[in-house]
């Protein structure tokens, strides 16, 4: 039973993190709004450019999460996920070190550390 929640929580964060992603492909200034960076960041051309290195990584790593699902590896998927959760307490102390709100980086990206890292006892 709860190696399933685990797979149904794992992939909607898959598909989330795959449209976060999308996002900073196609749209970047409100995307970096959104992650807390305060400032024009994501207007010019060389700004937006890392943004869409982060949109990459973002889909990259949904990637990785829908391949273990897909193949049905649930510890591996469990271990997967408390090891991605290092990704957004990193974006949440980038944030903080850039002066955005705190409440980006508690209540958005270490919020979702901590639901990443929650999986592990799903799987």
């Amino acid at each position: 039973m709860l190696t399933t929640v685990g797979y149904a929580m794992s992939g909607g964060i898959a598909v989330a993190i795959t449209l976060m992603g999308a996002r900073y492909l196609l749209d970047p200034g409100p995307a970096a709004a959104g992650f807390g960076i305060p400032g024009s960041f994501g207007e010019r051309g060389q700004d937006s450019a890392w943004l869409s290195v982060k949109g990459v990584r973002d889909i990259a790593m949904a990637i990785v999460i829908a391949t273990l699902v897909i193949n049905g590896a649930p510890r591996l998927l469990g271990w997967q996920m408390l090891v991605l959760a290092f990704i957004p307490v990193a974006d949440g102390a980038i944030v903080l070190r850039s002066s955005g709100p705190k409440v980006v980086a508690y209540g958005v990206h270490w919020a979702t550390a901590g639901s990443c890292s929650a999986w592990r006892r799903c799987c």
